[in-house]
């Protein structure tokens, strides 16, 4: 047996792998992006690309899955916001190759806006649902999901969170597992065409399937009792489990692996087998709620938090409240808080291109409605040059509103690339065919950069390597009905100033593609590294209005730091006194 240390994203792709998957896509979003580019190392047998979207990834591994592939799709909590439709009615016509959909979820929103719970999902679709609580079972409960979702023809839930995906731990691997059934659609549309005649059949079949699994995920082995001491009993699953097992070591404990449909007979088993019953979960009371409503006593959020990442230490506190006892509180940083240090907000990093859009933009009285993506940071001081973020795509159609509701203000939205593609296409199809009059900003920096540097469909490269045509973002705007559709390299900062106050002013709909390579992607400088003439500076601090790392400033005359420089030239274009030179240059007395 070949033993591997992995991360759970790598176990659940490596799990994929052995189980016969055929089919691999999805959408990049922290904490579940490593598990498609994982994937893509076994290209040679299994498909893999980077959808556009969650919902048209999910619906690329539907059609494969009914033509007898086995699929996986990945995608974080809120992309299955995105694939919810698909997968409410892909629950009714089920599936014929085994079909896994994997989401990561972010409690504590480390990357996220917010941090619901895809339980929920599980249990409004009614489909099963499969947590695991380290490597181990990532890799385990990633071949289970197969295997059940062809038993029961229906799709599988897979619930990773931030700490299963990018915690690390030992793996037992095997041999990859081909499909016996050949790959080819059946044709059948009473099974597959959920029109309302067939539809009520399909709903019916729904829970019979759901009745079947509750047969068996009391007995199934995913599922245990860990009997120990018997006055405290305690209910959990994913990677609350193993905070609990390290807070109450004494404790009898349920472990619930298969969550969802609900171990009914065996909850009650557990529970009446030990004198109090507390319930850890992350996030949502789903199996609290599930637990009283058999009408068994339990403890939950009363000690619990219901907000934010489990740990130890959070768990620590629950287990003084438990008790009576006065509870220490977890921190919430690491490092202590000092009160003489300065705040460090994240930053868009030295050179970045969007950074010439914000400051532009900051010589407008404007309202602009912001995106998904780095793009984001723009929002911070000194550029504070975002004033709403809602969801993908939502930074396109939010300005369309806000321009049709009369606000007195000129609207601009915000998108890049890979979130154009991914939903702002809709929201400027949109604008254009209701006659809308906000602009909108493409920040094309040339790749999916937020989550890591993935391809999308303007980079001209798949995930599996190929070379294809890059999507026109342009050429886009024009097909849906936009005129005013202008390219701009954002480091030349007049034009920028130029071309707004155009858009700005005008009362029709305006396109503007800001194109230019993420520095940290392209891996290599933009220009010579620069650095202040003291002697031409006069200490006005217009640079450090581009909240630049680069530029130190804070007392006096600012600085440039040369190991940050990419020598992108915005500072030179603000200056007013062309004290920003060469590093090499002799000073100016």
């Amino acid at each position: 047996m070949e033993k591997k240390i992995l991360s759970g994203n790598e176990a659940i792709a490596r799990g994929a792998y052995e189980a016969g998957v055929n089919l691999a896509v999805g959408y990049p979003g922290t904490p579940s992006t490593e598990i498609l580019e994982n994937m893509s190392r076994f290209k040679d047998e299994v498909y893999c690309e980077w959808s556009p979207n969650e919902k048209v990834a999910f619906e690329v591994a539907a059609g494969a899955s009914l033509s007898a592939a086995r699929c996986l799709v990945t995608m974080k909590h809120v992309g299955l916001n995105v694939a919810a439709d698909p997968l409410m009615t892909l629950a009714y016509t089920g599936v014929v190759g085994g079909f896994v959909a994997c989401v990561a979820d972010d409690p504590g929103m480390h990357s996220s806006q917010n941090e619901q719970d895809t339980r929920h999902f599980a249990r409004f679709a009614k489909v099963p649902l499969l947590e695991p609580s380290d490597s181990q079972e990532a890799y385990d409960f990633m071949k289970l999901g197969i295997e059940l979702s062809e038993k029961f023809t229906i799709p599988v839930i897979l619930r990773s969170t931030t700490r299963i995906s990018h915690s690390r731990g030992q793996v037992v691997l095997g041999k990859r597992q081909e499909a016996e059934r050949p790959i080819g659609f059946e044709k059948d549309p009473p099974r597959f065409v959920p029109v309302p005649v067939w539809g009520r059949k399909m709903r019916i079949r729904l829970e019979e399937k759901l009745e079947k699994m509750r047969a068996l995920v009391n007995r199934h082995p995913a599922n245990r009792i860990e009997w120990r001491e018997r006055k405290l009993g305690i209910v959990a699953s994913g990677i609350a489990y193993q905070y609990a097992r390290e807070v109450f070591p004494e404790a009898s404990v349920l472990k619930l692996g298969w969550s969802f449909p609900f171990a009914d007979d065996l909850i009650r088993e557990f529970c009446s087998g030990v004198e109090q019953v507390l319930v850890v979960e992350e996030l949502e009371d789903i199996l609290e709620e599930h637990i009283r409503a058999l009408g068994i006593d339990c403890i939950g959020k009363e000690v619990v938090p219901a907000i934010g990442e489990l740990s130890t230490d959070v768990l620590l506190a629950s287990r003084a409240r438990l008790e009576g006892r006065q509870a220490t509180e977890p921190q919430t940083s690491v490092l202590p808080e000092v009160e003489d240090l300065p705040a460090r907000p994240p930053v868009l990093c030295a050179g970045c291109p969007h950074r010439a859009v914000f400051y532009a933009l900051g010589r407008f009285d404007v309202v602009v409605t912001g995106d998904i993506g780095c793009y984001s940071l723009g929002t911070f001081d000194p550029l504070n040059r975002i004033d709403t973020i809602l969801c993908m795509g939502g930074g396109v159609s939010m300005a369309h509103g806000m321009d049709r509701a009369g606000d007195p203000r000129p609207v601009v939205g915000i998108v890049g690339d890979s979130t154009f593609f991914h939903s702002g296409i809709t929201g400027l199809l949109d604008i254009a065919y209701n006659r809308g009059g906000s602009t909108t900003i493409v920040l094309d920096n040339r790749t999916t950069a937020m989550t890591g540097h993935q391809c999308n469909p303007g980079t001209g490269t798949t995930l599996m390597g190929e070379k294809v045509q890059a999507a026109s973002i342009e050429a886009i705007g024009k097909a849906c009905g936009i005129e005013n559709v202008v390219t701009l390299d954002p480091y030349k900062m007049e034009d920028c100033m130029d071309v707004l106050k155009q858009a700005i002013e005008s009362p029709e709909a305006w396109l503007i593609v800001v194109r230019a390579a993420c520095p940290l992607h392209a891996r290599k400088k933009l220009g010579s590294t620069l650095r202040v003439d003291e002697g031409r500076c006069i200490a006005c601090g217009k640079c450090l209005n581009l909240g630049c790392p680069a530029i130190e400033g804070g007392g006096g005359k600012p600085r440039v730091n040369p190991l940050l420089c990419s020598g992108c030239g915005m500072c030179r274009q603000v200056c007013p006194v062309d004290a920003f030179v060469d590093g090499e240059e002799a000073c100016h007395d």
